[in-house]
């Protein structure tokens, strides 16, 4: 099935990809091989050629890669231990020192600060520029750049990048696309299928859906590059374990009904902060004021769960706000079942704090959760007041 992505809908490869019932039981759901290692059959003589160490490879893990290749339409997936690991080994298995990329500014802190506190003092430079902005993006490319990293939608701005034209530039210019798919999902977006060379996503958001696991995975259709990936994970250890490879596959069962619960409840958020006299802008790309807006309804089947706002009386009544809602819980990360609020320049974005990265004082990051519509709406207008 998973060679045959194309043959089944999103939800059916959700719930089947890479997960066929178990051949010694019988069971439907794919067993959690908590082992370290493994029985070899000789010297060298390793099971299906795979599994000698569970740092290595896992069987449960692999299931997970197989599913999330075939719901992004790639021919290989990785599995990582955290969104960040998956970073990283993008970064360094792409760049070496005096390469140089592009990355958008509108990035997630935790990418911005492996770039520019990390990988800077080994020698990768970086240019910042408005992903959405072609001429500008066209003239951040240098002879050694080798990536241009791209978020759609952006974290926290809700920015909208267009990844077909991206990927042209990036390939005229000699360099790959990377896509951070995190905050559209699979279900909602498909970047290999727009151009893009290589798919990122914390898994920790929405593929695993229920707050209870960190993960991140990277697909990509490139072999040798699959293969470089596969070496830079195993040599530094980067790998989820088999019970967090299970809790995402959990997840990614349910991935399609969750995001349209998170977009029907998003909308209706999104509109009544446009209208509330507390609230100045509103980013959210199912706006049809959002600049992105046009671009968003041709990549995207629909918009999202995530929503920023800025509060029109400053920073301090959006903290206000913040600390005042019962079922929006204050805390980072996004995805989840729950609804989450968070001010992103105290909290996920404090590192981009100072640098062109900055996001506005004022601003609210809101991952809309599956609850009920009207008790989140009751929730948020009673905290803005």
């Amino acid at each position: 099935m998973v060679d045959d992505v194309f043959r089944f809908g999103f939800e059916t490869r959700a719930i089947h990809a890479g997960q066929e019932p178990d051949p010694r039981t019988g069971a439907v759901i794919v067993p959690i091989y908590q082992t370290s290692t493994y029985a070899q059959d000789g010297v060298g003589g390793t099971r299906e050629g795979d599994y000698e160490y569970s740092r290595t490879a896992n069987p449960t893990r692999t299931a997970l890669e197989q599913a999330l290749a075939s719901l992004e339409g790639g021919r290989h997936g990785l599995a990582f231990a955290s969104g960040m690991a998956a970073t990283d080994a993008v970064l360094r298995t792409v760049l070496r020192p005096g390469d140089h990329l592009v990355l958008g500014d509108d990035a997630y802190g935790g990418t911005f600060r492996l770039i520019d506190k990390v990988l800077a003092h080994w020698g990768v430079e970086y240019s910042v520029a408005h992903l959405s902005n072609l001429d500008e993006v066209r003239a951040a490319i240098r002879p050694e750049t080798k990536l241009i990293w791209c978020e759609s939608p952006t974290n926290p701005l809700l920015g909208i990048a267009d990844i077909a034209a991206l990927s042209g530039l990036a390939h005229s210019a000699g360099a790959r696309l990377v896509v951070d798919n995190t905050f559209a999902t699979p279900y909602l977006q498909n970047p290999l299928s727009l151009g893009a060379d290589v798919v990122l996503h914390s898994t920790t958001k929405y593929l695993g859906g229920h707050s209870d696991v960190v993960g991140g995975a990277v697909i990509t259709n490139e072999d040798e590059l699959r293969e470089q990936l596969f070496f830079m994970r195993n040599t530094s250890g980067a790998v989820p374990g088999p019970f967090d490879a299970f809790l995402t596959m959990r997840g990614l069962k349910t991935l399609a009904v969750r995001m349209e619960r998170h977009c029907d409840n998003a909308e209706l958020i999104a509109n009544a902060l446009v209208a509330h006299p507390k609230v100045a802008k509103v980013y959210y790309p199912g706006l049809p004021e959002h600049p992105g807006h046009e671009i968003a309804a041709k990549q995207m089947r629909r918009f999202g769960g995530m929503i920023s706002f800025t509060h029109a009386d400053g920073e301090q009544a959006a903290l206000e706000t913040a600390a005042r809602t019962e079922l929006f819980i204050l805390a980072e990360s996004l995805g989840g079942i729950e609804s989450l609020i968070e001010h992103p320049g105290r909290m996920t974005h404090a590192s981009v704090v100072g640098s062109t990265l900055q996001v506005p004082a004022e601003l609210l990051r809101l991952s809309v959760g599956i609850e009920d519509s009207r008790d989140l709406l009751d929730d948020l207008l009673k905290a803005l007041g």
